[in-house]
């Protein structure tokens, strides 16, 4: 599983980097990021390609496991 780190950026760009790697072939991503609304918009992009999302938080930064259903 590989990690992308998008701690920092303003959305589209998590969910641009988000779409790439899936668009890339990765098949179970992590991606750790801060912020409410990347977080929202990257685990309605991953639902909406009908993907499995697993959401932790701690320390002010958020993690989503994604994967198939």
């Amino acid at each position: 599983m590989d990690t992308l780190d998008v701690r920092g950026l303003s959305c589209p760009i998590p969910v641009l980097k988000t779409k790439k790697a899936l668009d890339q072939g990765q098949r179970e991503l992590q991606i750790i990021g801060t912020g409410n609304t990347a977080k929202e918009n990257v685990t309605k992009f991953a639902r909406s390609q009908g993907l499995k999302v697993e959401v932790t938080e701690a320390h002010g930064e958020w993690q989503l496991v994604i994967s198939p259903e």
